[in-house]
């Protein structure tokens, strides 16, 4: 296996956690009917999910 391969390897390991971290915090939220807060255009906006 090459480092370009291994960092390949890397990157779509990081990438699933992130994927998988956005559905739990989703998940989370939902179950707890709280507001998520995000930032759209400089400006912090509540979204219900």
């Amino acid at each position: 296996m090459t480092s370009f391969e291994k960092h390949e390897e890397l990157k779509n390991k990081i990438m699933r956690g992130l994927e998988l971290t956005d559905e739990r915090l989703l998940e989370f939220k939902k179950q707890k009917n709280s507001p998520l807060v995000v930032l759209r255009r400089n400006k912090i906006v509540k979204i219900n999910p």
